[in-house]
């Protein structure tokens, strides 16, 4: 259904605490007003690009007050160029995905994917008339994933089972976190933890794949590089290269019951 991010994806930010159903408090590191931009580099042809993620809302969708979160990316060779731009608008009280799209254009192939999410009634419809149900009244798509990612208190050896994503194909997306790491960026220094997200795709991994990301250990939990497959270019690392804030935030990231390891 959702079409994968191409391995692509995040920004962080102004932090706030909200209260989804039951009443137990998520945080997030994250908020309007952040752009992290990054430099990308693929293994087939050499080729280069840019990604910028941005966070922005909140909107009004069907009664929500959403968040806008955004990804734009573009690599190639010469002539030889790709884009991608999805966002995915989410209700922040409980990180759930309300609408989510994507445009994809490359040499080869070009599609657009656009989806209505409801998640009080477990269900999602596409543009394209296609209808299906949620495993969970809190569903993810691949964009927001990456975000919820930054909530949960990672620490090595931790590992998480979630059948969050609202394609029901897709499930479920196991997240591991396999030890620490330092990198120096463009955007600075950055100590955090190597995480691995392994994903069911049909469509881009010919039947699943793994994500990798350094995620920072600071306030601010940002993707400081993200390797991932990307169409046409293959294997693809995308490196910090810029942080732009619109305030501070801060907050510890604690684990609800569904979130703590598995």
């Amino acid at each position: 259904m959702s079409r994968p991010l191409n391995g692509i994806a995040v920004v962080a930010l102004a932090a706030f605490a909200a209260l989804p159903a039951g009443g137990q408090s998520v945080c997030m590191p994250f908020g309007q007003g952040e752009q992290l931009t990054y430099g990308v580099k693929a293994a087939r042809l050499g080729a280069r690009g840019k990604l910028v993620m941005s966070v922005s809302g909140p909107e009004a969708l069907r009664g929500h007050q959403a968040l806008v979160l955004r990804s734009e990316a573009s690599v190639g060779v010469g002539f030889v160029k790709g884009s991608d731009k999805s966002a995915s608008w989410v209700d922040p009280v409980r990180l759930a995905t309300l609408r989510y799209t994507q445009r994809e254009r490359h040499v080869v192939s070009r599609s657009n994917d656009s989806v209505e999410v409801f998640p009080d009634e477990r269900r999602w419809e596409r543009s394209d008339g296609r209808k299906g149900e949620t495993l969970t009244s809190d569903p993810l798509d691949v964009l927001s994933y990456i975000y919820y990612l930054r909530t949960l208190p990672l620490a090595v050896g931790a590992t998480w089972t979630l059948n969050r994503h609202l394609d029901n194909e897709r499930n479920p997306t196991i997240v591991t976190v396999i030890g620490r790491d330092s990198l120096q960026t463009p955007a600075g220094r950055y100590t955090g933890w190597n995480v691995e997200m392994h994903v069911r795709d049909k469509d881009h991994y010919g039947g699943s794949g793994t994500l990798r990301l350094l995620i920072s250990d600071d306030e601010f939990r940002l993707p400081v590089r993200i390797e991932s497959e990307m169409p046409v270019v293959g294997a693809a690392v995308m490196t910090l290269t810029g942080v732009q804030r619109a305030g501070a935030g801060s907050c510890a990231v604690p684990g609800t019951r569904q979130d703590l390891p598995r």
